[in-house]
């Protein structure tokens, strides 16, 4: 017999093993259909993941943080597999889950475009569509395993959703780069959230390198919670780069580098280049709002932020 007892407490007995997407149908058909994942003994595994010994079991959704990472890891893997059938030449690297989104990493005899984004979103929107299974084949050295989608397989970190139908909400958002390229997109649980997240932000939260991403978004996120529309572009481009093109659409840039992320704090400056030093991550947000952010820079800008409702 087996114990299985999930998070609240409360407990189930079954008299032979099953797997997490069996164990999220016996609680009832809404949870399995929502199951991203399992939590097994406090370890992220695949919905397949086959359980054969008394265990503490929660259903992972893609309403938690875990959830929608796995889901935004899982939609990399959508984008590796666009691209291998568009462009069969292709030279994959690595990609995976990044702040509000995921990124892939690659090489091709050509540079991709702008323009080619659109054919790879609307080749992974009909992939997505198709509700294709994805699996596990087996576990490679550094925690990453082969997945399958289909006949395309791709090493990854996992776990990863059971299937692609989970993955309707998201857009491809920047391509960069020569030699290797990278791709980034957004992805969240829900049309209304990407909806959401595409309202114009009154702060971008750019850092220096990949190195600052986590502490980036961490920063980011606590902007948010102030009431402070923010958003944070972690692509690996140069920083002058990143501020120059947001200057001209956000009326503050919060800016992050390894100073900043040692000392637990974030330097802003506003759109005009007027520098207002450090802060601390706590005082950032309540600054920012402080400011009345909406009439900031120009009339014409200022209705381009204009609250839509959410």
């Amino acid at each position: 017999m087996i114990h299985i007892t999930l998070s609240d407490g409360s407990s189930r007995e079954f008299d032979q093993p099953l797997s997490v997407q069996e164990f999220a149908a016996s609680i009832g058909p809404g949870l399995a259909k929502a199951a991203v994942a399992g939590r097994v003994d406090g370890v992220l595994v695949d919905c397949e993941f086959m359980i054969a010994a008394d265990a503490r079991v929660g259903i992972v959704t893609p309403q938690e943080p875990d959830g929608l990472e796995i889901v935004r890891r899982s939609c990399a893997l959508l984008l590796a597999m666009a691209l291998k059938q568009l462009h069969p030449t292709v030279h994959l690297q690595n990609g995976s889950a990044l702040g509000d989104g995921f990124f892939y990493e690659f090489e091709l005899e050509r540079a991709l475009n702008l323009i080619d984004l659109a054919g790879i979103e609307a080749r992974m929107k009909t992939l997505a569509a198709t509700n294709h299974s994805i699996r596990r084949l087996a576990t490679n050295p550094h925690n990453s395993s082969l997945y399958l989608i289909a006949d395309f397989e791709c090493v990854s970190l996992g776990p990863h959703i059971p299937s692609t139908r989970v993955l309707q909400a998201f857009a491809l958002e920047h391509i960069s780069g020569t030699s290797p390229q990278r791709i980034y997109g957004t992805c969240w649980s829900c049309q209304q959230e990407l909806d959401d997240w595409r309202t114009p932000p009154h702060v971008i939260v750019v850092s220096m390198d990949d190195r600052q991403a986590d502490y980036a978004q961490a920063v980011t996120d606590a902007i948010r919670r102030s009431g402070v529309r923010a958003r944070a572009d972690l692509r690996h481009e140069k920083v002058r780069h990143k501020i120059r093109e947001h200057s001209q659409a956000v009326p503050y840039l919060v800016v992050i580098g390894e100073k900043e992320q040692a000392g637990g704090f974030v330097s802003v400056r506003s759109c005009t280049g007027e520098d207002f030093g450090r802060m601390a991550v706590d005082d950032v947000g309540a600054w920012l709002k402080s400011t009345g952010i909406a009439g900031v820079c120009t009339d014409a800008f200022a209705s381009r932020l204009a609250p839509t409702g959410n």
